[in-house]
């Protein structure tokens, strides 16, 4: 791992690699969102409220520059969720996004 992180401090690809995880962290939620909100509607926001607290816990915890920063991202992403479940049930409201039918 430590070869890794050297190869990747020493061409100057680690921001690089850090911008890409980024991405696609955020991209991952962007679908999470929409489905959570379908199948468990608002209910289910203390879920990325955890997952949250559990990814800055791990991002203080974890020594390694990449895999700190990448748990802060993941985590702050969590957070950002919380929110983002709210606002997925008023997009379904004003009819952006179908309802399930299934859930009362």
């Amino acid at each position: 791992m430590d070869t890794i992180m050297q190869f990747l401090q020493e061409y100057h690809l680690l921001g690089l690699i850090i911008g890409v995880c980024t991405f696609l962290i955020i991209g991952i939620f962007h679908p999470i969102v929409i489905k959570c909100e379908y199948y468990f509607g608002t209910r289910c926001w203390w879920w990325f409220l955890v997952l949250g607290l559990i990814g800055v816990a791990l991002s203080i915890w974890v020594e390694n520059v990449l895999w700190s920063t990448l748990l802060g991202v993941f985590a702050f992403s969590s957070f950002w969720t919380v929110k983002e479940i709210f606002d997925q049930a008023k997009r379904v409201e004003k009819g952006w996004f179908p309802r399930n039918p299934n859930r009362k």
